[in-house]
């Protein structure tokens, strides 16, 4: 028994796309096949979406899943796979598309609602399945319905509410639903239409004025607001004027207010009757005519001298019976002056200020505009002075000067001149400040500045400053004489040096050992200062060098000099007599020695040729080194010696190696490299 799968097959009847509601049939055929006619069981399954939805057993080829009421829902991808004898095969999928939606169901929760209360409705789609979208519309004669929508990813039904407002008497609502469908929106028809009578709970307020809405300043006016009300409970009725509430009444019907009429009290006024969630209004404009102008204040003058008669004057224009008064602006209140048209006094600084008047008639008061008044104190002589203190500047730096005026009204105009030339003008309260950068070594102009205010005295001016330009040290230099090499006990001038730089300078010289060694120091009206050092010693070598600084607050320092400390002449003499003498009696003895030895060995006359060419030696080197007088170059001297003792080694033989000749150590100046 030996079979195979040729193809299997799936298709739907009456065709891929059909209508919502129509029956629809998925059949799946399988093509087997056979060595020989046996029977042979089918396992068919059909698959939507990749989800099982039918299975069956069967002897035949073919299986068929029936769908009485096509739905939007079962749009989808359908597969079949057939099993038999061990074997497995599958079909191509199949889109199918169900085109529409079954028509939603609305009902609502109530059929009768009041003003300020809300309907509440439900869409249901019984046959779909979610996820849905369902839409709901209110729908009112003569207007836009109001639409709202509730997406269901879980159910099949949506739940809604509506408020009933102001003005809704008969009023329509319906539903329909939408799906996605491969990123194409399917929608249902609109469900039934579903009709809610509204019913009002209370009639629009009525808004009254007595004794009309057109009044005069000071006349009294009285507002009353009523409505009808089915029931009294939680009744508001509210009076507004510009969102601003005059008053309130709860649980009744009826409200009045009533006032003293003003300018202000003029435009618009609003009832309003609330009730839960229900609202009405009633408006009224009201104009209240001018009963008299606002009053004017002047005054004499509004800028004067301290001392001097100011006069206040209050009127109205072509309007003279009222209660005037005259009062001085304040944060913490206004200060009555007089009840009078008129206020004349004596003024002083303190009475800078703001002032205004009122007028009262008939109970009304009004306000004038404010006046300024500012009185005047005359400025006290400036005074000018740098920044800082003294009245200098360094060369190089900025002249930051400061103008101060201690007495007088501000603000002030403060001038300042270099020379007599205007340089700025700063108005600021009691002192202003001038930045001169452009400062040159031999400036000698003085400054000044000058400070006035609004005081009819005029102007004052400050004394004349003169300003001290500091130059700063340039190039500091170090010499001495003698230079380089000193002799021990000598005296040594020591000389420093400023090219540039204002007096007076303070010099200090160091020597730089291990650490810096402060020597001397002078301040001198002069661009040198000298230093005489009367006894140098050994320990005086070394490094030398000097700083200068002035007023500018910098060091400038010199390039260092070397000084060496050198043994003196007669130090000299003293150590070559130490040295030589003992060689020379070393010598002697030696030829002495030499001639005596010669002479045993070799009779009379060698002995006497040998003791007079010894001694002819002997004197001619004394004689040479004594007429070369060079005794601080000891190795001169030493190196003759050794040339001698050489020579003679040579020619005399191995007698005199055991001679010792004596040496003395003698220090050298090392050469200043510098000379």
């Amino acid at each position: 028994q030996v079979f195979t799968f040729n193809t299997v097959e799936i298709k739907v009847h009456p065709s891929d796309k059909v209508k919502n509601g129509a029956p629809m049939s998925i059949v799946c055929h399988a093509d087997i096949s056979k060595s020989a006619n046996f029977q042979l069981k089918h396992n068919f399954t059909i698959f939507k979406n990749g989800k099982l939805v039918f299975m069956t057993v069967s002897d035949e080829g073919d299986a068929q899943y029936e769908i009485p009421v096509a739905k939007s829902s079962d749009t989808g991808e359908y597969e079949c796979t057939v099993e038999a004898g061990g074997k497995t095969k599958s079909s191509d999928s199949l889109h199918v598309r169900v085109k529409g939606m079954t028509k939603p169901i609305l009902t609502a929760e109530k059929r009768e609602v009041l003003e300020g209360e809300v309907v509440k409705l439900r869409c249901e789609m019984p046959e779909e399945e979610p996820p849905l979208l369902f839409f709901f519309r209110k729908i009112k004669m003569n207007s836009t319905p109001k639409e709202k929508y509730v997406f269901e990813p879980y159910r099949n039904f949506s739940v809604v509410e509506f408020s009933v407002e102001e003005g809704d008497n008969i009023l329509q609502f319906d539903c329909f639903g939408r799906r996605n469908v491969h990123l194409e929106y399917e929608s249902s028809e609109h469900s039934n239409k579903t009709l809610v009578t509204v019913r009002e709970p209370f009639i629009k307020p009525t808004l009254s004025a007595r004794p009309s809405s057109n009044v005069t300043e000071g006349d009294r006016i009285q507002f009353e607001c009523s409505t009808v009300v089915a029931r009294m409970r939680d009744i508001e009725i509210i009076l507004q004027k510009n969102k601003t509430i005059l008053k309130s009444v709860r649980d009744e019907k009826f409200l009045k207010y009533s006032s003293v009429a003003t300018l202000e009290d003029s435009g618009e006024y609003l009832c309003k009757v609330e009730q839960g969630r229900a609202s009405k209004t009633t408006k009224l404009n009201v104009t209240v005519s001018e009963l008299f102008p606002k009053p004017i204040l002047s005054a004499s003058m509004d800028k004067l001298d301290e001392n001097k008669e100011l006069t206040l004057s209050c009127s109205i224009s072509g309007f003279r019976r009222a209660n005037f008064s005259i009062l001085r602006k304040n944060l913490n209140g206004d200060i009555w002056m007089k009840s009078s048209r008129n206020l004349t006094m004596r003024v002083n600084v303190n009475d800078t200020g703001s002032y205004i008047c009122k007028a009262e008639v008939k109970g009304i008061v009004k306000e004038s505009k404010p006046i300024g008044i500012n009185v005047y104190a005359p400025v006290s002589k400036p005074t000018l002075s740098v920044v800082g203190g003294l009245p200098e500047v360094v060369l190089g730096k900025p002249l930051w000067l400061i103008c101060r005026s201690v007495m007088g009204t501000p603000p002030i105009t403060f001038t300042f001149y270099k020379g007599n030339e205007v340089q700025e003008t700063v108005t600021n309260d009691t002192y202003a400040m001038f930045l001169d950068e452009n400062i040159r070594q031999n400036d000698k102009i003085g400054y000044k500045c000058e400070a006035s205010n609004n005081h009819s005295s005029g102007m004052k001016t400050s004394n004349i400053l003169n300003v001290t330009v500091i130059v700063p040290i340039k190039d500091a230099s170090l010499g001495s004489i003698p230079y380089g090499e000193v002799e021990d006990g000598s005296e040594t001038v020591f000389l420093c040096s400023v090219k540039e730089g204002s007096w007076p300078i303070h010099f200090r010289i160091f020597r730089k050992t291990d650490h810096e060694v402060l020597l001397y120091e002078t301040s001198e009206h002069a661009d040198r200062a000298v230093w005489r050092k009367e006894t140098m010693t050994r320990q005086d070598t070394g490094s030398y060098y000097c700083v200068a600084s002035n007023r500018a607050n910098v060091d400038v320092k010199s390039h260092p000099i070397t000084i060496s400390v050198i043994l003196a002449s007669w130090q000299k003499g003293i150590i070559a007599a130490f040295v030589l003498i003992p060689i020379a009696g070393a010598v002697i003895l030696t030829s002495w020695w030499f001639l005596f030895k010669k002479k045993k060995a070799k009779g009379p006359s060698l002995e006497m040729s040998g003791s007079a060419l010894a001694t002819d030696l002997t004197s001619e080197k004394l004689t040479r080194q004594h007429n070369d007088g060079d005794y601080y170059s000891g190795s001169g001297y030493i190196e003759d010696t050794e040339n001698h003792m050489k020579s003679t080694d040579e020619s005399k033989g191995p007698d005199l190696e055991s001679a010792e000749v004596e040496y003395t150590e003698v220090e050298v100046a090392t050469l200043d490299p510098h000379r």
